[in-house]
């Protein structure tokens, strides 16, 4: 693979009319030889530098582009872009971020173009309601980590986040707003002084993260069960065994509902901030899914399978079969990674 590419481009557009960041592993143009992207919706706050790892192991594994696309708002642009370039209703609320994903894929990704789905917390409820409202999209399999889908505000995170998101949110913004009036280099100062270095980038949208997280609590309520039921086989959740933004109960009541869907709980103690100090194996883990879930799905296709979803499982089994006869003996990890590293680089 050329090592250029596999080094992350940022590229800053505006979508819906306020600022994003595009973060991309692998092209940042899709051709027509592109037939698969893999495409990660954040969580809150939406900032795609957080997923660089998690991105880049993506990205080796599988030989696909590999992209995340900010939340609107949620990034620092250069100088020369503000955070609005045009007014639009709601752009950082709940339903506005939705659409601002939705107006992503038309505007830089061709309806051909099969989606590998990664959501993560609140982006896992933003990729049900794009499923829903576009049931075109050709998505071969959306992955949900730590899915925020229902019930925020009655979670023990929730019930403590709850009243400073909803009423205590403006008493917020005043510091941030004294410290916005203070030169970049004495304001980063005091930032890393009071928080960390991480969280420097993170102050100019902080405002908007906040409104978007009331948001949260007030309208993520009830699980969209006909979404997930039209959707069942190309769904795969991942919960967290403490995971206080969604609890094991959660995970209990889901399964149960769906006896038949792909339903997992962690077991190798991640945090739901999986990102900060956990992307490497997190996305191993999610390529091993996705090998095992193809290596199954030429097995048994729904009659609604679209010709996308078949010509990608049909390709993967081709391979798999060349490569599964090998006599060599190798332990289970390294028999996932030769795989993951082979059969998935060469799908479509």
């Amino acid at each position: 693979m050329d090592s250029r590419k596999d080094e992350p481009q940022t590229e800053f557009i505006y979508c819906c009319g306020a600022a994003t960041e595009l973060l991309t592993f692998g092209s940042g143009r899709l051709l027509p030889e592109h037939k698969v992207l893999f495409l990660i919706i954040p969580g809150n706050p939406g900032v795609v530098g957080f997923y660089k790892t998690f991105m880049q192991t993506l990205h080796r594994s599988s030989g696909r582009p590999v992209w995340a696309v900010s939340h609107a708002g949620h990034c620092a642009p250069p100088d020369s872009m503000d955070m609005v370039d045009a007014e639009r209703d709601d752009v950082f609320g709940l339903n506005g971020q939705i659409e601002h994903k939705l107006a992503f894929l038309r505007k830089r990704v061709p309806r051909e173009t099969g989606l590998v789905l990664v959501g993560h917390s609140i982006g896992c409820y933003i990729i049900l309601e794009m499923m829903k409202r576009d049931p075109e999209l050709k998505v071969l399999k959306a992955v949900m980590l730590f899915p925020t889908i229902e019930r925020m505000a009655q979670t023990p995170q929730g019930k403590v986040m709850t009243p400073v998101l909803c009423q205590m949110r403006y008493l917020a913004y005043l510091p941030v707003f004294l410290l916005s009036l203070l030169p970049g280099r004495l304001r980063a100062f005091l930032i890393q002084l009071a928080f960390s270095g991480l969280l420097v980038n993170y102050f100019p949208f902080a405002a908007n993260s906040m409104y978007l997280g009331g948001q949260e609590m007030k309208k993520v309520v009830e699980r969209d069960n006909l979404t997930i039921k039209k959707n069942l086989d190309k769904l795969i959740f991942y919960y967290g065994a403490t995971d206080h933004w969604c609890p094991v109960s959660f995970f209990h009541d889901i399964k149960q509902d769906f006896p038949h869907g792909d339903f997992r709980l962690c077991e190798r103690g991640f945090r739901h901030a999986f990102v900060l100090d956990a992307g490497q194996e997190v996305a191993s883990m999610v390529v091993e899914w996705l090998l095992k879930e193809l290596r199954r799905c030429h097995r048994k296709l729904p009659d609604q399978t679209t010709r996308s979803d078949l010509f990608f499982c049909l390709r993967f089994s081709q391979i798999y079969r060349r490569r599964s006869k090998p006599k060599t003996v190798t332990t289970r990890s390294n028999k996932g990674a030769l795989m993951l590293t082979g059969a998935l680089r060469y799908l479509i």
